[in-house]
């Protein structure tokens, strides 16, 4: 908890500069890709909208108080023209920066964050810590937006489903299960839908993925779909990772399908983790 702090009083003290997401993370001794996620997981926004947000409060309360022209408080904050800020200035308070000078104005302010980590314990995490060998995905990607995981995730399947990519796996690999990958994130993130290949296979339109070996936390989400998967994962980044010695490796997270129909509330489905151990690295340290 002290790290995250450090990390949020550091994002406080950088709001008239770019945000450095490599710096950020490096104050909560995290990784890029752990700390957005854990960030998302636990804020429900990203990093970029936190900060988006604080500026633009930031801003609101020094075109109240100040005489500062509008250019020089956008430029201040990051925005290189008066349309692009009053664009986004707008979307959030309602009002053009102009008009946030005049008295009596209503304004959205923003808070900063902190955050209390509370482990309730009322639900066990079965898990299991697994070597796993390197490995080749076949697949179809697609960048999709944070915030509405759920939703895009679900608009791509359903994609996949009308276009035949679906139906294309059902033919590599009969007995192996499909898969949803998370690629990387930021305030976008590359998701692919595909599946295990033991050999080269007509590419067409799909695209080969490569996964290396490492150590994974796989997680079984049973239940209906999306519902297993997206809980799962709220469970993972807000009760299992607080409470374990564990950090993301930053490879990409895999979701497994293994059995239909995806309704079902005996569904089974599992979720692999990439991770590292703070301990290990104490130690190799």
């Amino acid at each position: 908890m002290k790290r995250v702090e450090d990390a949020l009083e550091f994002m406080e003290s950088k709001m008239n500069e770019p945000l450095d997401i490599d710096a950020i993370a490096k104050v909560a001794f995290s990784s890029p890709f752990h700390f957005q996620r854990m960030f998302h997981m636990l804020t429900g926004m990203t990093v970029g909208e936190y900060v988006r947000k604080r500026k633009l409060t930031l801003a609101a309360q020094e075109l109240a108080v100040s005489s500062s022209r509008v250019i020089d408080i956008a430029l201040k904050y990051g925005y290189h023209s008066p349309e692009s800020f009053s664009k986004i200035f707008r979307k959030l308070h309602g009002i053009s920066p102009s008009e946030a000078r005049r008295s009596g104005v209503s304004l959205k302010a923003f808070p900063r964050l902190s955050f209390q980590f509370q482990i309730q314990g009322e639900r066990e995490v079965d898990y299991l810590i697994e070597e796993k060998e390197s490995f080749s995905v076949i697949g179809k990607s697609a960048t999709l937006t944070c915030g509405k995981e759920g939703y895009t995730r679900e608009w791509f399947w359903g994609e996949c489903q009308q276009d035949g990519t679906l139906e294309k796996f059902s033919s590599l690999e009969t007995n192996k299960p499909i898969l949803g990958i998370t690629l990387d994130f930021e305030e976008n993130f590359t998701y692919m839908i595909g599946k295990k290949v033991e050999k080269e296979v007509p590419m067409g339109e799909l695209t080969q993925l490569y996964i290396p070996s490492s150590t994974w936390a796989v997680f079984p989400c049973n239940g209906s779909i999306p519902a297993a998967i997206q809980n799962g994962f709220r469970q993972i980044y807000q009760e299992w990772f607080p409470a374990t010695e564990y950090e993301h490796a930053g490879l990409p997270e895999i979701e497994v399908y293994i059995a239909d129909p995806l309704e079902s509330e005996g569904y089974r489905s599992e979720v692999w983790i990439p991770v590292k151990s703070h301990t290990q690295e104490r130690n190799n340290g």
